[in-house]
C-alpha cells in the first residue's frame, strides 16, 4: 500500500468516526476573513498577520509578572470600544487601576466590571456573557487567579491538588 492510499484510507476513517470536516487538506479550505480587534499597536498587528486580535476567539496572552499582559489587554479593550464594542472585563485579581486604563483609552464608563469571588464565579460570568452575544471583548485577568471556592473555603492543609486544572 503506497502512502497517498494510507493517507486517504485514514481520513476516511477519521471522517466516518468524527464526521465530515473534521479533517482535510488546507488546499481543500477557502480563506477565511477573520475579523480581528486592533491592539493598539501596529507592529504586533502586523506581527499577527489579521490586524489584531480575531474576534470571537479565545486568546490568551502570557508572559511574567509586569511583562505587559493588562495593559494589552486593555489596549484591545480600548480598540473594541473605538470600533462601537461593548467590553466586559473580569478582574479576578481585584486589581483593575481605573485611571490607568481611562490613561489608555477605555472608556472606564461603559467598562462591564466583575470582581469574583471564586474561580468558579469568573467562568459562570465570563460564559453568561459570551452566551448573551452582546460582547465584543472579554479580559479576564488573570486566568492564575482564578481561585476554585473548595481551595478558598478549605482548611490550611486540604489537598488542593488540580484542583484550578479541573476548573479549566
Amino acid at each position: 500500500m503506497d502512502r497517498e492510499k494510507a493517507v486517504e484510507q485514514a481520513i476516511s476513517q477519521i471522517e466516518r468516526q468524527f464526521g465530515r470536516g473534521s479533517i482535510m487538506k488546507m488546499s481543500d479550505r477557502a480563506v477565511m476573513d477573520v475579523p480581528a480587534i486592533p491592539t493598539g499597536s501596529l507592529s504586533l498587528d502586523i506581527a499577527l498577520g489579521i490586524g489584531g486580535v480575531p474576534r470571537g476567539r479565545v486568546v490568551e496572552i502570557f508572559g511574567p509578572e509586569s511583562s505587559g499582559k493588562t495593559t494589552l489587554a486593555l489596549h484591545i479593550a480600548a480598540e473594541a470600544q473605538k470600533q462601537g464594542g461593548m467590553v466586559a472585563f473580569i478582574d479576578a485579581e481585584h486589581a483593575l487601576d481605573i485611571s490607568y486604563a481611562r490613561n489608555l483609552g477605555v472608556d472606564v464608563e461603559s467598562l462591564l466590571v466583575s470582581q469574583p469571588d471564586t474561580g468558579e464565579q469568573a467562568l459562570d460570568i465570563a460564559e453568561i456573557l459570551v452566551r448573551s452575544g452582546a460582547i465584543d471583548a472579554l479580559v479576564i485577568d488573570s486566568v492564575a487567579a482564578l481561585v476554585p471556592r473548595a481551595e478558598i473555603e478549605g482548611e490550611m492543609g486540604d489537598q488542593h491538588v488540580g484542583l484550578q486544572a479541573r476548573l479549566m
